[in-house]
């Protein structure tokens, strides 16, 4: 099979996803390539996203050969095509009625209520749903995209649940865990940019609440931006400094040191976190994560109270309530207990290599007019 994945640009977050369907492709004796059709933001780069991934040989630039990438688009077994707005590159395949897989997010990040304008219909109809009866499928990134295409009456049975698969890194999780534990201080951790939707504030005010109930925790906050110095602000007039240390942007592997030293990953983002890959990241460091239900990872990676905490969005009141619970129980033994759970979720299911095989194996079985196994959970179920 000859397979391309069309994206905006490639990052530590697609590369293991990539690697797998390379590996598969390669096995089979066909070909894969990841066609980047913009240049990474300077902030991204900054934050360290951009290192050595140019290194791997199936990736291409658009810019630097718009025709030799556009002819691949257009003559591959099969695209997987998502990260950009702009429809043209993949407008040959489908009115030659090739397979294509679109690779989407939520529509309607910032609210549904959107869906009504007369102007967005006729583009969702035209980019989605006049291609229900076509060779069109939908990866659904996040737990409330399908609901959103369904809004647009887009994809009927054809919706399957994926996401973004950062790498996981397999260990001993008991020792892992054991490990966190050496300090009578838990450790909290958030990780972001420093925006409105990502909200900060919220992790600061979580670490607040525990405080003031005596439970003895400390948060370090790794990341920056617009917000950075009004949450300093927001510490010093909490009198939190000693409670909270904000590190400033770390480069991907740094983020998952912290996460593999912390006990809790606070993760606080709104709706407009489409999917949200540190809680991912989280998970495969065995930390317990309490996450907003509104992020996209969240329904489908936890299950509230077994795996982790996810909690009614903006109710941190909530969210630090459960967490006291877990935190006053001596030994900390559900929390060990939610901790492996977690862990165990990214190893055996959602990582990009059963990512990659079930989409391999359905993209596989599509080409040749089969039908296309059913899952019952996990990467390529139902959405």
């Amino acid at each position: 099979m000859n397979f391309v994945f069309v994206s905006n640009y490639y990052n530590h977050h697609q590369r293991p996803l990539s690697m797998a369907l390379h590996a598969l492709c390669e096995r089979d004796g066909g070909t894969y390539t990841f066609v980047q059709t913009e240049k990474m933001e300077e902030e991204r780069l900054a934050m360290g996203w951009g290192d050595v991934l140019q290194n791997d040989g199936f990736v291409r630039n658009y810019a630097d050969d718009p025709p030799g990438c556009q002819r691949l688009i257009d003559e591959a077994d099969a695209v997987m095509f998502g990260g950009t707005d702009d429809e043209s590159y993949i407008q040959t395949r489908l009115k030659l009625k090739k397979p294509v897989w679109r690779y989407s997010e939520r529509l309607y990040k910032t609210g549904r209520y959107k869906f009504v304008s007369p102007r967005g219909l006729r583009r969702k109809f035209l980019d989605h749903t006049r291609h229900n009866f076509e060779r069109v499928y939908l990866l659904c990134s996040g737990a409330y995209v399908a609901g959103d295409y369904r809004l647009v009456a887009a994809y009927p049975f054809k919706k399957f649940r994926f996401g973004y698969f950062p790498a996981h890194f397999a260990c001993d999780v008991n020792q892992l865990i054991e490990e966190k534990y050496n300090e009578t201080t838990v450790e909290l951790l958030w990780a972001a940019r420093m925006i409105g939707w990502k909200h900060p504030e919220r992790a600061v005010e979580m670490t607040e609440s525990l405080l003031r109930d005596g439970i003895p925790v400390h948060l370090t906050m790794a990341g920056g931006g617009p917000l950075e110095a009004e949450i300093r602000d927001l510490i010093a007039q909490k009198q939190l400094t000693e409670n909270i240390d904000l590190v400033g942007f770390q480069d991907p592997e740094e983020i998952r040191s912290l996460m593999r030293k912390s006990q809790v990953y606070l993760a606080t983002s709104d709706r407009e976190e489409g999917w949200g890959a540190v809680i991912n990241e989280a998970m495969d460091s065995a930390c317990l994560v309490v996450a907003d239900r509104a992020m996209g990872a969240a329904p489908y990676l936890i299950l509230n109270g077994e795996n982790g905490i996810s909690y009614p969005s903006g109710q941190t009141d909530a969210a630090a309530e459960a967490l006291k619970k877990l935190l006053r129980e001596p030994g900390y033994v559900q929390m060990r207990r939610m901790q492996r759970a977690a862990y165990e979720t990214i190893a055996q299911l959602w990582n990009a290599d059963a990512a990659a095989e079930r989409l391999y194996t359905c993209v596989t079985a599509e080409l040749l007019g089969e039908k296309m196994p059913v899952y019952e959970d996990g990467p390529m179920s139902r959405a």
